[in-house]
């Protein structure tokens, strides 16, 4: 759950208006969404000519409302705008608030995509194949199914796609079939609620 919202934190979120340039205040808000770092803290109090320790008060600041933005999925200027105090700045409330929703869609996908989930199956292909001989059999005739999966692991990058190929028997595959009817009913019931 997102941090909640202090007055402390708009306090420091007016040191903001020591900035040279509004784009001093976008590259500040922007880096500071992901969070505190030292090396950041530097370059933001030497352009604010505050202290470094100020200036690490102020990327919390910023760091938790950019998150609460996203959080409770705050889309509207009017839906930002309620969160500050009426005593804020206008211009400088104005100010972050757009570049809160400028970014918005750019940090929500990013969070998306840093997210672990399981490996998720991208390809299905399948053949059923006749077995005519083994080690042991000179002679026979045995189907067999040959399923290949193609496999998307995000925990291992974008491009991580593996290949598994497994050989099954009739009575493997009605186990699995079975098995794979189950949870669609089950999904079916729980979709259904």
């Amino acid at each position: 759950m997102a941090a909640a919202i202090s007055s402390e934190h708009f306090d420091k979120l007016q040191l903001l208006l020591k900035a040279p340039s509004k784009d001093a205040v976008r590259d500040v808000c922007v880096q500071s969404h992901r969070g505190p770092s030292r090396q950041l803290a530097e370059s933001t109090a030497a352009t604010l000519s505050i202290p470094t320790g100020q200036a690490a008060q102020l990327i919390q600041a910023l760091h938790v409302l950019s998150h609460h933005v996203l959080f409770f999925n705050l889309s509207s200027p009017e839906q930002v705008l309620q969160l500050f105090p009426e005593s804020f700045h206008s211009s400088l409330k104005n100010l972050i608030t757009k570049i809160l929703l400028e970014n918005s869609s750019a940090w929500r996908a990013e969070a998306l995509s840093n997210q672990i989930s399981p490996p998720q199956l991208k390809e299905l292909d399948w053949r059923v194949e006749m077995i005519t001989s083994s080690d042991t059999v000179s002679r026979m005739s045995v189907p067999t199914c040959l399923v290949q999966l193609k496999v998307e692991d995000p925990s291992e990058g974008s491009e991580s796609v593996s290949t598994v190929t497994v050989e099954l028997s009739r009575e493997s595959l009605d186990t699995i079939l079975d098995g794979l009817g189950r949870i669609r009913d089950q999904l079916s019931v729980v979709a259904g609620k």
